[in-house]
């Protein structure tokens, strides 16, 4: 009962919802910059954190997803899911680093966002870091801890900091 209520809550505030969703309680900030597909499954501690401005849906998760607890979905340009998708505890999910590169201090340095994609049937480990710019490929698994800074091809299997390649998964039964 719960959570028909926070989705209820989450619609009148204009995120877009999909049918058949669980959702725990969450921390959501402008709730119109979200859609969120079919049957997912959200449970406590997860941010979903668009930024301030208005316009666009900057994240996009399609049917079928689990989002076990403390998952951050950290957004300024847009971070895409697909369907199926396992995302382990405490994962941290960013499309947007700190301009570093330039003399300005840290705090002072633009942001530079770059999107970030994920594709479907992946399955993230816990504590596991998606960094900005990175697409992770359909099948694809993020080892516990891992650090992704570079794109995942399909099927891949990768973990460590930075994440590697160390091998592949099998063929879907």
């Amino acid at each position: 009962m719960a959570s028909r209520l926070r989705i209820l809550f989450l619609r009148t505030l204009g995120m877009e919802i999909g049918r058949r969703c669980r959702v725990e309680s969450i921390r959501v900030r402008r709730p119109s910059r979200i859609l969120l597909g079919d049957e997912n499954a959200i449970t406590e501690g997860c941010w979903f954190w668009p930024p301030d401005a208005r316009g666009k849906c900057v994240i996009r998760i399609g049917d079928r997803n689990y989002f076990n607890r403390d998952v951050m979905l950290d957004a300024n340009d847009l971070i895409s899911i697909g369907d199926d998708n396992l995302f382990g505890p405490g994962v941290y999910v960013t499309d947007t680093n700190h301009g570093i590169r330039s003399l300005e201090r840290a705090r002072e340095a633009p942001l530079e966002a770059v999107p970030v994609r994920i594709g479907s049937d992946c399955w993230i480990g816990a504590k596991a870091v998606v960094l900005s710019g990175v697409e992770i490929g359909d099948r694809a698994v993020i080892g516990a801890g891992a650090v992704v800074t570079k794109s995942v091809e399909a099927g891949a299997i990768v973990a460590g900091v930075p994440a590697v390649r160390i091998g592949t998964r099998g063929a879907p039964r």
